[in-house]
């Protein structure tokens, strides 16, 4: 069967430079994939390739077992494939329920649309209380929750997370993480870049390790939880 995600020897560059050196790693229906590494690897960069805002300069990406080179970033959400990008980028001004609808804006189905609002003010019981709210009176971590939630409005088939748990605080990345597995227990497929190796690999089916540009070293989440180079590398522990 076909995978849902297929990367094949993909490279990406700035200019002369070539961030993103023919890695290939699939993903599929149902799991939750993630690639970890430090700054620098070519996560965040793969991410934004797979979502349209950056061209490949080769390799191949399939989604569906379509081929996504000549597809536009915005008939690519219309496809099923979400991202939830490093830094949030919420809209500070509009309000929280305004930047959730956003994340619906290729739907016309008006009762599917109030149904998954609130299924994200379920998800996230703070940004229901505050709905009205201007998004940029959140913390940090309540505009994580705001960006994952506009990222599941579109109905995704795939959901791509980069780094959401980026500058928070130990108790709201533990509340990001929970969701992530709560989600990832109702079924749905997540692709996630995330720096913090263990909460990722704890909750990966599968993970990839990537190192300037490469990916050096695959498995499942739990054997490379509890290999010896990655526990060292990243997990800090001699």
């Amino acid at each position: 069967m076909t995978a849902l995600l297929e990367v094949e020897d993909l490279r990406i560059a700035y200019g002369k430079i070539e961030a993103v050196k023919g890695i290939s790693f699939k993903v599929e229906a149902g799991e939750v994939v993630t690639l970890i590494g430090t700054n620098g690897a070519g996560k965040t960069t793969t991410l934004r390739t797979l979502s349209g805002l950056l061209k490949p300069v080769g390799g191949q990406v399939k989604f569906n077992g379509k081929s996504l080179r000549k597809v536009p970033a915005h008939q690519i959400v219309s496809l099923g494939l979400a991202h939830s990008p490093e830094g949030r980028h919420i809209f500070p001004r509009m309000t929280i329920e305004d930047n959730l609808l956003l994340g619906a804006f290729l739907r016309n189905d008006k009762e599917g649309i109030a149904k998954d609002v609130q299924r994200a003010y379920d998800l996230f019981p703070i940004l229901g209380e505050r709905r009205k709210q201007a998004a940029g009176t959140l913390s940090g971590g309540e505009q994580q929750m705001l960006a994952m939630g506009r990222a599941l409005m579109s109905q995704p088939k795939l959901l791509m997370l980069d780094e959401p748990s980026m500058g928070l605080s130990p108790i709201m990345m533990q509340k990001i993480m929970a969701t992530i597995a709560e989600l990832k227990a109702e079924g749905t497929t997540i692709l996630l870049v995330e720096q913090n190796a263990q909460a990722a690999l704890s909750l990966a089916d599968h993970g990839h390790v990537m190192e300037i540009g490469k990916i050096v070293l695959s498995g499942s989440g739990q054997d490379l939880l509890h290999d010896e180079s990655v526990r060292k590398a990243y997990l800090g522990e001699d």
